[in-house]
């Protein structure tokens, strides 16, 4: 690397900035066919319960428009949209391959006249100022490169009034409990990649990566230094997981 060059973190690896998001890019592709099934392996299906705690406390309603970013195969969209009854979901994700399995998926064509699907990034989203009611990331905002970045993103778009919720793997307040779930993480989620997906080495970065990102209270600041007020969390599983929720005022 060159000495002005700047980097980051791809796991517990130090890369250019320029090279995280080909190397993310590289760990969806490569899983993309068997996400949703290596979700509800990994998680016991816990995740989806989450998932239903994010859409509780964002409480559709109809005709809301919805950014999903990270949004992959539509998991977010299509409870949204389901929820919202009259609404509409514009999904976007910087590796099509999942958005593609998303479009394969029974929702996407009952509520095709309600979706959108983007290719993108979430550090320099496609779409003008104030065009969404809600913006929403569910374990994604750890695989971005400037995370600082997104959220300024997610401002951005949002209307005067509008929500920004993150729903990402967090840390256990009681140490004990870490260390157990830890020695989880890493000595059985990696084999279970291989053994579903063929894939050990992404989900070594999966893990290696929530380890790396911000803990609550530090992630709250940062959505607070990004304009978003009202900034508030909730633990989840104890803090395996979290949801951060802002408003943009």
């Amino acid at each position: 690397m060159s000495e002005d060059s700047k980097t980051t973190h791809f796991g517990f690896q130090t890369v250019e900035e320029d090279a995280k998001a080909g190397m993310v890019h590289g760990v969806f592709s490569s899983v993309a066919s068997k996400y949703d099934v290596m979700n509800d392996a990994m998680s016991l299906g816990i995740h989806r319960l989450w998932k239903d705690a994010m859409l509780d406390w964002l409480a559709p309603r109809k005709g809301m428009r919805l950014l999903d970013v990270a949004g992959g195969t539509g998991d977010i969209a299509f409870r949204f949209l389901k929820r919202a009854g009259e609404g509409h979901a514009t999904v976007l994700d910087m590796t099509q391959s999942m958005l593609d399995e998303g479009r394969k998926r029974a929702e996407a064509e009952a509520l095709a006249d309600q979706l959108d699907w983007v290719c993108g990034d979430a550090m320099a989203l496609p779409f003008e100022a104030g065009s969404f009611d809600a913006y929403t990331i569910s374990f994604g905002i750890r695989n971005v490169t400037r995370i600082e970045d997104a959220i300024a993103e997610a401002y951005r778009v949002l209307r005067p009034g509008g929500r920004f919720l993150v729903l990402e793997f967090s840390q256990i307040p009681n140490p004990g409990l870490q260390w157990a779930y830890d020695r989880y993480s890493f000595n059985i989620i990696p084999p279970m990649g291989k053994v579903i997906t063929g894939d050990a080495d992404s989900y070594q970065y999966l893990v290696e990566s929530i380890r790396r990102f911000p803990e609550q209270d530090r992630f709250a600041s940062m959505i607070r230094d990004g304009g978003f007020e009202q900034v508030k969390y909730r633990n989840l599983s104890m803090g395996i997981a979290a949801l951060h929720s802002g408003w943009k005022i």
